[in-house]
């Protein structure tokens, strides 16, 4: 007997300054997709107009960014008829309809992680591969995404919120209420785009300005002593968590650069803490991917103070997906192949 092939839409791209992040996630995915057992789409979305473009070409062509110079991209359209539960396009002067089993979303940052896309595709009533809206729009929101997880108990940073009209005496009193150092963030660009950690009053604005660059809210951070660590989190009902990772700083702070190429840091897998702690640390992980409503696949991140105090930092609801990235690092040292993780991914949905 002959089974169907599902058929699995990957977008990839996006209008985010984590574009070219993306491209290699998605490249990576898209090597390890069983062809046997799947139908793939690759949909890419241009970063400068948004536009759909089915890509029918190499997908090296994705990983070198020049996918959308090819001469086989063809601009594709969501369809909000759950009949068709897909997309339209034109071709040889005719309207064709293109159904969807599933969407792979791996887009990170703005308008792709932060629930806007998997909106598109629900009114598709197309299933989304990840966090569905509520989930990653609530993860993308620093400030909210805190007192969620405040209120359940699990400690958070201090921290206050500045909108673009508050005043000059506003931000500098919220600043003197938390204390130096703190970091200064936009509270919905994803990634580490717009931070800066701010060791005295005189670096304030300057640190201000350039988190408004990426949003029109900010938010001001107590810097909590200690490390970082990471859990990856993959299942819907029955979760799996991989091993527990440990960021080592030499100077600074994990920032954008740093994520890519670790120029003053290192990534220990698995983290360099007791068992004990260990447990401890994923079971916290657990208790915040469930309060935040997650679904598929996240990251966990979280600090650990000198005291043993585990502080929730964020969740990555589409974190960086390269065979070197941290989440596909933790399942590996817990036992997972990056074939294995993608095949999982898939038969959820599938």
């Amino acid at each position: 007997m002959i089974t169907q092939k599902k058929t699995v839409a990957v977008f990839f791209g996006g209008c985010s300054t984590e574009y070219e992040v993306s491209l290699q996630s998605a490249y990576s995915i898209i090597k390890s997709i069983n062809r046997e057992k799947y139908q793939m789409l690759l949909i890419g979305i241009e970063r400068r107009t948004g536009r759909w473009l089915l890509f029918r070409g190499n997908p090296d062509r994705i990983k070198e960014n020049r996918w959308c110079d090819d001469e086989t991209c063809t601009p594709v359209y969501p369809s909000m008829d759950k009949e068709v539960h897909g997309l339209l396009y034109m071709e040889k002067g005719q309207i064709n309809m293109q159904p969807l089993d599933m969407a792979f979303p791996v887009l990170h940052g703005k308008n792709g992680e932060d629930g806007t896309v998997q909106g598109v595709l629900e009114l598709m009533g197309v299933p989304v591969i990840g966090c569905g809206v509520l989930s990653s729009a609530l993860c993308m929101d620093k400030d909210l995404a805190h007192r969620v997880v405040a209120a359940a108990g699990i400690k958070t940073a201090k921290s206050v919120t500045i909108q673009t009209y508050s005043t000059e005496e506003e931000v500098y009193k919220a600043a003197s209420r938390i204390g130096y150092p703190l970091f200064v963030k936009p509270v919905r660009a994803g990634s580490s785009f717009g931070i800066t950690k701010v060791s005295e009053e005189r670096e304030l604005p300057g640190a201000v300005e350039e988190a408004f660059r990426h949003d029109r809210t900010i938010i001001l951070e107590e810097a909590v002593e200690g490390f970082e660590v990471g859990c990856a989190v993959l299942g819907k009902k029955e979760l799996f968590i991989g091993a527990v990772d440990e960021i080592q700083l030499s100077q600074g702070f994990f920032d954008y650069t740093e994520k890519y190429t670790l120029k003053t840091s290192s990534i220990h897998v698995p983290a360099r803490v007791s068992q004990k702690k260990t447990e401890e640390i994923k079971k916290t992980a657990l208790e915040i991917y469930r309060l935040l409503g997650c679904s598929g696949f996240s990251r966990v991140d979280m600090f650990l103070t000198p005291y043993g105090e585990i502080y929730f930092n964020e969740v990555n609801t589409i974190p960086g997906f390269t065979p070197h990235s941290r989440y596909p690092g933790m399942l590996k040292a817990a036992g997972m192949s990056f074939d294995d993780i993608v095949e999982k991914l898939l038969d959820m949905e599938g």
